[in-house]
């Protein structure tokens, strides 16, 4: 799944994803029609000034009693009420908005906190072959972004779209009592008002899906120019940094902008429609009081009503553009939930219980994708407490062939196979439960180096961590800093020297003693000095393993029971190192008189 290619399709089936979102919106539910309740009489009060002006023109302004329902009230104490009546809901409206606002902020935030975890929990665990596929500042964009855009605001906007429509409501019908021949135009206008919004829609999605991308590769630039910075300096690269930053936030700023320039014109447009309906409510109403069908306080009324009613009418063209723009997110969000990974549990796996260690490669073909096979038919056989080192030519397949084993990726063909049985029917859990791996470059997490370490096995006892610490020749590391294995380690691991790191890894991998152990380039990128403690340390690691060990220095490999030859994604040699250091014109005798003249040279 390649996230830039997304299109979020379901982003005008509102139905649907309404019915994806509500179960977040159910756990809130209480609160939602609660705030719901409040928008109503938020949205109606809006009436209020428009209906007081109807007495107060035809009675206080007029110097006439206002009777109502047989009592009868003075012009001169109504002409105090309408006012204190006026000021009096105005309070109110206030702190219903206010206590509407709290819950909307709250519900806004407790939806897309929930949708956050599950699709970080979706995250997680992903098949590798997604983050080869993407990018991390789209990941990231996608993963964070879109869950602000589609359920932050959703509530707020559903919230602020109820408030407008009893607004609009509540001031139609004070038009509707003021004149229903006047309340006619402004029916007609309030629906005329309304096209522009179903225009705009498709834009606003293309819009969205374009500029979530560039933003993604604005992000990624960010992580590169920070993971990447000692590359950056050394190879003057800042210029070229800061030039892909510029033309990502240009690219951002342009398509945002085309946007606006679509979205922009719905309000002076909207306020064209509307300045139409009141030029022709002035003419029309002046003529239904000269006609004594219609008061002057009706009038007034029906007019303040008619340009109030401009605020929620607009306000709603503008809400359902961002309802639009949320539908767009939530159908970037629920591809993502849709999303399944290609390396999960078979409906029938089981648990891997009782292995013995062997290891087989029965006739594996793999490839990334269909243009390019990366191993031919392997078949190889690893018995338990074996160990296999793997060599040959850059780009040839070693890495993929050890990353099959704990699924990293599936074979497209044939099968690796646990004392006989093909892995696939194994719980991925159970499965990786069993391995053990230290990479080239490992990573440690933000936390301690105890933390560090225990996240090889959480349940492991005190006695357990002291042994794996000294068996990884991590003792006097750990003396040496003032906070021991309290110390906390900065991002990824990066106040530790590389040997340091690497035997922190070690140290994670012994105390998982999984019966199967991957070196993947574990001392490739050391100096001497640091490759020889570490080295020290792997030889604890491996102790009554079956192991798989990847090296470019054939020299830390010669002890190893079989050596394989992997070239081009063939397995072209396999035996001793006495036996293939004897094979005329061979592979491994090849490399390996490449690397011994090599260091003879270096020597000389």
């Amino acid at each position: 799944m390649k996230l830039k290619d997304t299109q979020a399709l379901t982003s005008f089936r509102y139905g649907w994803l309404l019915k994806r979102i509500f179960p977040y919106i159910r756990k809130v539910m209480g609160r939602v029609i609660l705030g719901f309740l409040v928008a109503i009489p938020v949205g109606m009060l809006d009436g209020v000034v428009a209906i007081a002006l109807k007495p107060y023109m035809d009675y206080v302004v007029g110097r006439q009693n206002f009777n109502l329902m047989g009592f009868e009230i003075s012009y001169s104490l109504l002409a105090a009420l309408v006012p204190i009546g006026i000021i009096f809901f105005a309070v109110v409206q206030g702190l219903l908005k206010y206590i509407n606002s709290y819950l909307t902020d709250w519900i806004s935030l407790k939806i897309t906190n929930n949708v956050k975890k599950d699709l970080f929990a979706r995250l997680v665990y992903m098949d590798t072959s997604f983050f080869d596929e993407n990018p991390s500042g789209l990941v990231i964009n996608r993963y964070l972004s879109d869950p602000d855009s589609a359920s932050k605001t959703i509530v707020d906007e559903l919230t602020t779209l109820i408030v407008s429509i009893f607004g609009a409501v509540s001031l139609v019908a004070v038009m509707l009592y003021s004149s229903w021949r006047l309340a006619i135009v402004g029916v007609v206008v309030l629906s005329v008002a309304f096209l522009p919004v179903f225009l705009i829609r498709k834009k606003i999605k293309s819009v969205s899906n374009i500029n979530t991308v560039i933003v993604g590769g604005i992000m990624t630039t960010m992580n590169e120019s920070y993971s990447g910075n000692k590359v950056i300096s050394a190879y003057n690269l800042q210029e070229r940094q800061k030039k892909q930053f510029f033309d990502g936030i240009q690219d951002s700023f342009d398509y945002s902008i085309s946007l606006s320039k679509r979205v922009g014109w719905m309000s002076p447009l909207m306020y064209l429609i509307a300045s139409f309906g009141i030029a022709f409510v002035l003419f029309y109403g002046t003529s239904l009081i000269y006609k004594g069908l219609m008061t002057a306080g009706s009038f007034a009324s029906f007019v303040t009503s008619m340009l109030l009613l401009y605020k929620p009418v607009k306000n709603m063209g503008h809400t359902l553009s961002k309802i639009q723009t949320i539908f767009v997110a939530l159908g970037r969000v629920f591809e993502l939930f849709d999303y399944v990974p290609e390396i999960i549990d078979k409906a029938d796996s089981v648990e891997l219980q009782n292995f013995t260690g062997d290891v087989e490669f029965d006739n594996v073909c793999f490839s990334y994708n269909s243009e390019k096979q990366v191993l031919n038919n392997i078949n190889l056989k690893v018995k338990a407490g074996e160990t296999l080192a793997i060599v040959g030519n850059s780009g040839g397949g070693k890495s993929t062939l050890v990353n099959l084993i704990p699924r990293f990726y599936d074979v497209t063909s044939g099968a690796v196979k646990f004392d006989g049985t093909d892995i696939r029917n194994f719980k991925l859990n159970s499965l990786r439960d069993n391995i053990s791996i230290v990479f080239q470059d490992n990573f440690l997490f933000s936390g301690t180096i105890r933390e560090n370490i225990m996240l090889g096995n959480l349940n492991a006892t005190e006695n357990e961590l002291a042994q794996v610490i000294e068996a990884s020749h991590l003792s006097e590391v750990i003396a040496n800093l003032p906070d021991g294995l309290e110390t906390l380690l900065g991002e990824r691991g990066l106040t530790l020297s590389g040997g340091q790191r690497q035997r922190v890894a070690i140290a994670r991998a012994m105390i998982k003693n999984a019966p199967i152990v991957v070196l993947d380039e574990a001392t490739s990128a050391l100096d001497n000095e640091s490759e020889a403690v570490v080295q020290k340390a792997l030889d604890n690691l491996i102790k009554n393993k079956t192991v798989f060990v990847i090296a470019h220095r054939l020299s830390t490999i010669k002890n190893a029971d079989r050596i394989a030859v992997i070239n081009d994604g063939n397995l072209v040699e396999l035996g001793t190192h006495n036996e293939l250091i004897s094979i005329k014109d061979g592979h491994y005798k090849h490399l390996y008189e490449m690397q011994f003249t090599a260091k003879e040279e270096s020597i000389v």
